[in-house]
């Protein structure tokens, strides 16, 4: 054996570590240059890397398209937030932030995306009194607000009142430098934050119609674009027409004008007072065909949770559906008149999407094809939608003794037979889910127009649907199965028509708790159809269920998946459900001639509610009318089946 030096064994090392790299790098620069004219035999198609040329969505993305914040009048005068635009980014976004009435708070994760939508009019007021703005204090009426307000006592009380119903009335300040100034610092705001594939900031703001009793016709509106477009604009706002027909013009004039892109997204039919999706027009005129093309074509998806009450189902609707009754608001509207009894049907997004396909026979078009999201509508600047994390519809309602029982909306003496609502009926709800390639306003926006999203209302579930008439049974225990749902049929948002043999479509479903959160109970598919005579039906079908439970000949599991839930203590654990359910499940009810669609409805085992862990918390006990727990669940977007 010969010895050598541990110097010159060094310095042999590193000459052969030289010559390796020298060689690599020499014999690596045409592949990296071109890979295919370095070695002809290696195509695209033959790529080792079964990922290289995916095109489909492969990503989803958790966000809120409804957030309010001291932009807002109502949010800064009824609510007292304090929040600025720059702080409910940052709270989007992750960060740790104090909340308007003084305690830290933080997400458990940050979302990918927000839209800040300030309700247009008077937007800002409060911030331009509060600065002593110049453009308006040279207005007349923008000066007597302004000092009412400075003075207080009953001068601003009265000042208040006069803006608060001026929300729905002409702009009585009428200064268009004054608007321009602060939807300018709405666009820097989402500029400022928008960070391409890190977070997206989306312009938008809220166009916020109502009759004169409170009934809800609210939309958001959300421009794909950055400033140098939606600057072009002023929002168009409930003081400029109450009619959703003008709000459609305002925006397909907009994308006439700049060439960007532009939708509004309903909320809360629930409290329209049979509105929101009645067979007639805002003038009270019955639909025709360009009714329904415009509003198929402005507005592609529904806000179906929120703060203020999910709006899936009711009871009254669906009394076959033993998870209809869920965090229902049985009022008529925001004034809390009584609901009549003939309004649920136009209110709820179940039954509209059955209505829509009686719309489609009759026009060719169907104006409630829409995809489902949720959001928060929170007038906090906060997205905190977790029922151990709950901070209210306004800060009034932020963590503390008393909100349990603070009136969400008040009895309203001027209505006689309003009942008003207590702060416990508020919904811990919920966020948009949206499948895309990429985390930027092109991507989620194209995602947005073709329906590839799905609402929850709070835990971040992951949610695949498919639907075709070439999928196999074992398609879904593929670890590819989303690739052949693609490739094989259609994703949620998508549609089906007849094939040659008039064989039943197949769907493909994947659901996986939230990291963070409650264990699976079930997964539903929700069958809506028009029947022969016209009628419409629906169906619900346990196509996954947990803990061995037996899925009946009906389609249904009835046993109960149980409860593990410690009211007192406001906790659980995930010893009963699952963490993953996946099925392939073919119509067995199918008729070839008949219209219909399906969606995925996404059950979790209970948990407490945001109202346990109040009591919790403030040593509070609730009286026997209060919920004090939650199965939470979500929602996706249908595929429709057209003959």
């Amino acid at each position: 054996m010969t010895l050598i030096s541990l110097k010159t064994a060094t310095s042999i090392f590193r000459t052969q570590i030289a010559c390796f790299f020298a060689l690599s790098i020499s014999s690596t620069i045409p592949l990296l240059t071109n890979a295919t004219e370095a070695n002809p035999a290696l195509t695209a198609a033959e790529n080792y890397s079964p990922y290289a040329d995916t095109a489909f969505p492969d990503t989803v993305y958790w966000g809120d398209t409804h957030v309010h914040t001291a932009y807002s009048v109502d949010a800064a005068l009824l609510g007292r937030t304090q929040l600025m635009p720059d702080k409910a980014y940052r709270f989007a976004r992750g960060e740790t932030i104090v909340a308007t009435n003084g305690e830290s708070t933080a997400m458990i994760r940050p979302l990918d995306f927000i839209v800040i939508s300030d309700h247009a009019a008077y937007m800002g007021l409060m911030q331009d009194i509060g600065r002593s703005s110049p453009l308006l204090l040279a207005t007349d009426i923008g000066k007597r607000w302004h000092d009412a307000v400075r003075e207080g006592g009953e001068a601003r009380t009265k000042a208040m009142f006069e803006i608060l119903f001026g929300l729905a009335q002409p702009d009585k300040i009428g200064s268009i430098p004054l608007r321009r100034s602060m939807w300018d610092s709405v666009i820097d705001n989402a500029e400022q934050f928008n960070e391409p594939n890190v977070f997206t900031a989306f312009i938008g703001y809220e166009w916020t119609s109502s009759s004169s009793v409170g009934d809800n016709l609210h939309r958001n509106v959300i421009f794909r674009d950055g400033g140098e477009y939606a600057g072009q604009v002023l929002p168009f706002s409930a003081q400029d027409s109450m009619d959703p027909e003008r709000l459609w013009a305002f925006l397909a004039s907009y994308e006439e004008q700049t060439g960007g892109q532009v939708m509004a997204i309903p909320h809360n039919g629930n409290l329209s007072n049979g509105l929101m999706f009645a067979p007639k027009r805002f003038n009270g005129e019955p639909f025709d065909t360009g009714y329904v093309e415009r509003r198929s074509r402005w507005e592609p998806l529904y806000e179906v949770t929120q703060i203020k009450g999910d709006g899936e189902t009711h009871p009254v609707l669906s009394p076959d559906d033993e998870f209809a009754d869920f965090e229902n608001w049985d009022i008529g509207n925001l004034s809390s008149l009584p609901k009549p009894p003939n309004a649920y049907r136009y209110e709820y997004a179940r039954s509209a999407l059955q209505q829509g396909l009686q719309h489609e026979a009759t026009f060719g078009t169907n104006p409630f094809k829409f995809g489902m999201i949720g959001s928060t509508d929170s007038h906090t600047g906060l997205v905190a939608a977790r029922e151990e994390n709950f901070w209210g519809k306004f800060s009034k309602f932020e963590p503390g003794n008393e909100r349990i029982t603070t009136p969400v909306l008040p009895f309203n003496p001027e209505f006689p037979g309003s009942e008003g609502l207590p702060g416990w009926k508020s919904v811990a709800s919920g966020y948009a889910a949206v499948w895309a390639r990429e985390n930027t306003r092109e991507a989620l926006f194209s995602a947005m127009l073709r329906k590839e999203v799905y609402a929850t209302t709070g835990p971040r579930m992951t949610v695949r649907f498919f639907g075709g008439f070439d999928f196999e049974s074992d398609d879904i225990d593929r670890p590819d199965y989303a690739r052949i749902g693609y490739i094989k049929g259609v994703p949620m948002g998508g549609d089906l028509h007849t094939n040659d043999s008039n064989e039943a479509p197949s769907f493909l479903v994947s659901a996986i708790k939230d990291p963070d959160g409650a264990n699976l109970d079930r997964v539903q598919i929700i069958k809506g159809w028009q029947s022969d005579d016209g009628a419409m039906r629906e169906r619900i079908y346990d196509v996954a269920v947990s803990d061995d439970r037996r899925i009946n000949r009906h389609g249904r599991a009835k046993k109960s998946v149980g409860s593990t839930v410690d009211v007192v203590g406001a906790n659980y654990t995930n010893s009963i459900g699952t963490a993953q359910l996946a099925a392939f499940w073919q119509d067995p009810d199918f008729d070839a001639e008949q219209r219909a669609f399906y969606y995925v409805r996404v059950i979790e085992i209970p948990k407490p509610r945001w109202t346990a862990y109040d009591a919790k918390t403030y040593g509070r006990t609730m009286s026997d009318e209060v919920t004090m727990t939650v199965q939470d669940r979500a929602y996706t977007t249908p595929i429709w089946y057209t003959p």
